[in-house]
């Protein structure tokens, strides 16, 4: 007698308005994979929605999305997909459905900014949890009790939260490994040309405006420590000794390498931090001021300025309503540009 076939395993993507395509491709392209290698299909997927009908992405593509399912299998795995203006988005009736899901067992996953969602909804108290690297900090300030911490997934019980873009690669591939062993997973990780599959713990960023990986390694250690210490800056002579080198090898190591000191660079990461803490929380201009390292207000506003060409609170909105597409003017490479050019015009005008 034939045994009976196992039912595909289903997943459930509620698309948020204005997600982010990538981010979905990289969830299902995986186990579109798994099916074609498989006798029978393993996976499905539907698209629902807390307002139903038609949900535009973030590139501007449409997808038509059904109701948010009143009964669902235990093993169902629904996945909140939220980018650009997810920090912001509150549906009561999504809020309900989700809690609903997490008491019923189900698991559940955050993709990218729909970690808010989760957060606001009381999934995530006490839950080691992720967004993507770009909105951590204002996701930090909001929620500290999150165990937030900037990596590709993590997997709390049943509580799920991914970076988004490729990181739904890793996590979809670590999930077809304990679906269906590692045979299954390497043809997988073949067939969509990932290598090599990627650890939950793995880092988000690999660069801060220059490819990290070539930067001799008292620079990376600087760059690293910096990141780590934006509210309240460390002295360049407490890095070049944290480090373990003179604070004039560093010095000169960091200009060789970036085009500027290390208290530039390091304004440049204040300025990156509180331009996220603008536009993903609703702290005042004065305490985001605080958080990022600066002592006065007049100091802050007039380098933020310099750097990103609009007053702090010009940039409340990263992607206003009535844009159609956003951008993320200021980029950290550009800036950096930006000071090395000024550094050989002075030099010019020095050997002149």
């Amino acid at each position: 007698m034939t045994p009976p076939e196992t039912p595909p395993a289903r997943i459930i993507c509620v698309l948020l308005p204005r997600f982010n395509m990538m981010s979905l491709l990289g969830l299902l392209e995986p186990l579109r994979i798994a099916n074609y290698l498989s006798d029978t299909p393993l996976y499905d997927h539907v698209y629902v929605s807390a307002e139903e009908g038609m949900v535009t992405a973030s590139n501007g593509m449409r997808l038509e999305t059904g109701p948010l399912p009143d009964k669902l299998g235990r093993d169902d795995l629904v996945f909140v997909l939220g980018s650009w203006g997810a920090e912001h988005y509150a549906n009561a009736k999504l809020t309900g459905w989700l809690r609903r899901q997490e008491r019923a067992g189900l698991r559940l996953c955050a993709v990218e900014m729909a970690s808010y969602v989760f957060a606001r909804a009381g999934l995530l108290a006490g839950r080691r949890a992720t967004t993507h690297w770009s909105y951590l900090p204002g996701f930090q300030e909001l929620f500290p009790d999150v165990l937030a911490s900037e990596q590709l997934f993590t997997i709390d019980g049943r509580i799920l939260t991914c970076a988004g873009s490729t990181a739904g690669l890793d996590l979809m591939q670590h999930l077809i490994r304990q679906d269906h062993g590692d045979a299954l997973l390497a043809e997988v990780a073949d067939n969509i040309i990932h290598h090599p599959v990627r650890p939950e713990t793995a880092p988000q960023r690999q660069t801060f405006g220059q490819g990290l990986e070539k930067l001799p390694a008292g620079v990376r250690a600087a760059v690293t420590l910096m990141d780590a210490n934006l509210s309240d800056p460390m002295t360049v002579p407490e890095i070049a000794a944290e480090v373990g080198i003179s604070q004039r090898q560093l010095e000169r190591q960091f200009h060789r390498a970036m085009g500027c000191s290390v208290v530039q660079f390091g304004l440049v990461l204040r300025l990156q931090h509180a331009r996220v803490l603008l536009i993903s929380t609703d702290l005042g201009v004065r305490e985001i001021a605080a958080a990022s390292g600066f002592n006065s207000l007049s100091h802050f506003a007039y380098a933020f300025r310099n750097c990103f060409g609009r007053r702090p609170s010009e940039y409340r909105q990263a992607w206003p309503e009535q844009k159609e597409t956003p951008n993320w003017p200021g980029t950290l490479s550009k800036y950096l540009e930006t000071l090395q050019l000024n550094q050989r015009m002075r030099d010019e005008k020095s050997a002149g």
